[in-house]
């Protein structure tokens, strides 16, 4: 993943999209998340007002009923509403470009809850999450602990649409679309996280370490635990992982097991 550039701006918006996911500290290379409030401050004159503004200690999880609202509106409090204002969802530029957007798979009261990064190709043309050789692999992985998508999974991504050629999300694209991932998972509301890819395991655990010291541990969004671990298709073009994501997965059960 390509480090965020340093400029107030997009490090404004990034800082305000962390603070609405709530995802804990986050650091850019030797900044902490205050000394990284304080280099944005030149940039954040356009979240002012907003909850969570940069230099602000991040609030107390808020209840669904005060769940993040989509310029000016709250959304909906049942997952057909929210699914519904997502597939016509034009709040960044990505829309332009998009097939359809890819919301979700697997079953809404999901005991396990995979969030990936963002959508390929196939996911673009099926507007399903982790379909062709990733997905087969990832379903691979579940099965050996004895989970599925269409029985005790729930699957999305960061960000709902493809970004041109998969590139990595911009943070306006990622503050974009943070309503509805915090949505989802409190509607939701699983046992267990599986952040799958660096992306999405920097973003939900608050943490700037590399992905092989990220993984391997378990930690808190809000108060669910959280397994960090290899994209499944990162494994396909690397089987020296393959092993390691084996282990995650056995820590994925082992903490499913004691909740």
């Amino acid at each position: 993943m390509r480090p965020f550039p340093l400029e107030p701006e997009a490090l404004a918006r990034f800082v305000r999209q962390c603070r609405e996911l709530e995802a804990g500290e986050w650091i850019f290379e030797s900044l902490t998340s205050a000394e990284a409030a304080g280099l944005v401050a030149a940039g954040s004159d356009r979240g002012a007002g907003r909850p969570g503004a940069p230099g602000e200690p991040p609030g107390p999880r808020t209840a669904v009923e005060s769940r993040p609202d989509l310029d000016g509106n709250r959304l909906p409090d049942d997952y057909g509403g929210l699914k519904e204002i997502a597939l016509t969802c034009t709040r960044c530029r990505l829309a332009e470009g998009r097939t359809q957007v890819v919301f979700s798979d697997g079953i809404p009261d999901a005991r396990v809850m995979v969030v990936g990064e963002a959508p390929g190709a196939n996911e673009d043309r099926t507007g399903l999450p982790f379909v062709g050789a990733a997905g087969k692999l990832l379903d691979l992985l579940l099965a050996s602990v004895d989970l599925s998508r269409r029985s005790s999974v729930y699957i999305c991504n960061v960000i709902k649409c493809r970004p041109p050629g998969n590139r990595n999300p911009r943070p306006d694209e990622i503050e974009a679309c943070a309503p509805f991932l915090r949505s989802q998972i409190e509607l939701v509301s699983p046992e267990v996280i599986l952040a799958v890819g660096t992306f999405a395991g920097k973003l939900l655990s608050g943490s700037d370490r590399p992905l092989g010291k990220l993984r391997g541990e378990v930690y808190s969004y809000e108060g669910t635990p959280l397994v960090v671990t290899y994209h499944p298709a990162a494994l396909l073009r690397n089987s020296g992982w393959t092993r390691a994501t084996w282990e995650d997965f056995q820590l994925l059960r082992k903490v499913l097991d004691q909740s």
